[in-house]
């Protein structure tokens, strides 16, 4: 976090944006949020595209957090 001056935002943008996409896509791929994934989590469950769904909104939440701090060394701001 202390070496931002480098940072290529362009480019972090992009790769985050075909991410998005390809997760879209692989959403697109099922026809239900009550479809098995196709592989078992690392842990051996065997879990539907509404667990995942669910677990990634909750994971991009927890980040969330994380570019509230990096706004932070950009901007100076803080919250309440």
């Amino acid at each position: 976090m202390n070496e931002i001056a480098d940072a290529d935002v362009a480019a972090a943008l992009a790769a985050w944006t075909a991410e998005c996409d390809q997760a879209r896509q692989n959403v697109a791929d099922f026809p239900s949020l009550d479809d098995v994934a196709r592989r078992p989590t690392s842990r051996g469950s065997v879990v539907t595209l509404h667990w995942i769904m669910v677990h990634m909104i909750e994971e991009y939440a927890r980040h969330n957090g994380h570019a509230d701090l990096l706004r932070e060394r950009i901007d100076g701001a803080v919250g309440d």
